[in-house]
């Protein structure tokens, strides 16, 4: 209701705008009358397309517009700062006016870029932006390639349990590239389907997906891993990743990290021992009366006494259960009725 209020008022300003200007044109002149009505239209029709481009730009990002902003406040400060100094050279130019609008323009258009490309950086600078982000704890999450060839990053976020933005870091995009057009068939297939997963979340309206490509001064000459961690050390945000190696190196830096195997074991159903349920044998296992099982979720089940029972539905109580790095494994016997 307040935009509509606003934009209403807009239109209604407008109108007076046009009144204003119609009646400093038309004091002791003899013209047309269709200008009024032209001057009239045209304002209008200006403020209608303004509205119109305001409502189909739902999504506004205050950091880029506060960007542009301060870009364009800083030019014209530094426009009035360079004609005090160069006055004198001003005057004697062929056209002052038409120096100090090209030096308006060279330093807007300067400004406003560099804090386009840097806005992460000054955003310490707009207190209500920070506010919001601290408030609402919001951190970004830093993707790793091996997250991205996994491809379960792309159901978790369809999930909504993670609402924050996720950066895709230009070098392990060329990375994952390099996967895609490599010789080898069953890298080639990994690389194009973290692609896949990529796009599939670039067109999620629901998903805040960046591509960071900035160039910072201390990634230079590192690893694609240890960028990985020198980038969410910059950018305050935690590296999502399902590699053990990368989890280790970020630890030592002291940088968060979400492990996907990690989130994946503890949501696994929990088998306390004595329970019974019921799996069935696919393979012998290492010992000489043991079966192999696995749960949905591929969870291990060591089952003694199963040996000879492959390819058979069998109810099995739980004796205990085993939790390594590489998931779970439980032990169970098969249940005597």
């Amino acid at each position: 209701m307040a935009l509509i209020i606003l934009r209403c008022v807009f239109l209604l300003c407008a109108g007076g705008v046009s009144a204003i200007i119609n009646a400093s044109f038309t004091e002791g002149s003899t013209q047309s009358p269709l200008v009024p009505y032209l001057i009239f239209g045209g304002i209008m029709a200006l403020a209608f397309a303004v509205v119109v481009a305001d409502i189909y730009a739902p999504r506004k990002r205050i950091d880029t517009i506060s960007a542009v902003y301060f870009g364009v406040l800083i030019g014209v400060l530094l426009t009035y700062v360079l004609s005090i100094a160069l006055a004198p050279l001003i005057a004697q130019s062929f056209n002052g006016r038409a120096v100090q609008m090209i030096i308006a323009l060279v330093l807007c258009y300067f400004c406003t870029s560099v804090l386009l490309q840097t806005k992460d950086d000054f955003r310490f600078l707009i207190p209500y932006v920070e506010f919001v982000r601290e408030v609402k704890g919001f951190k970004p999450l830093i993707l790793d390639t091996s997250v991205v060839i996994d491809g379960r990053i792309a159901d978790v976020v369809g999930t909504g349990v993670f609402d924050n933005q996720l950066i895709m870091p230009r070098f392990a995009l060329s990375e994952l590239q390099n996967i895609a057009d490599s010789s080898d068939k069953l890298r080639r297939t990994r690389g194009r389907r973290g692609l896949d997963v990529l796009n599939r979340m670039r067109a999620d309206d629901n998903v805040d997906l960046v591509i960071f490509d900035r160039e910072l001064p201390e990634l230079a000459g590192q690893t694609v891993d240890l960028k990985l961690v020198l980038l969410a050390k910059h950018l305050e945000g935690k590296v999502v990743t399902g590699d053990f190696n990368l989890n280790k190196v970020a630890k030592l830096h002291n940088v968060p990290v979400i492990n996907l195997n990690e989130i994946s074991n503890s949501l696994r159903p929990v088998y306390l021992p004595d329970e019974i349920f019921r799996t069935k044998v696919i393979k012998a296992g290492e010992g000489a009366e043991q079966g192999i099982g696995y749960l949905d979720d591929g969870t291990m089940v060591v089952i003694e006494g199963a040996r000879n029972k492959i390819g058979q539905e069998l109810d099995v109580r739980v004796t205990s259960t085993l939790q390594t790095n590489a998931g779970k494994m439980i032990f169970a016997k098969v249940e005597s009725r």
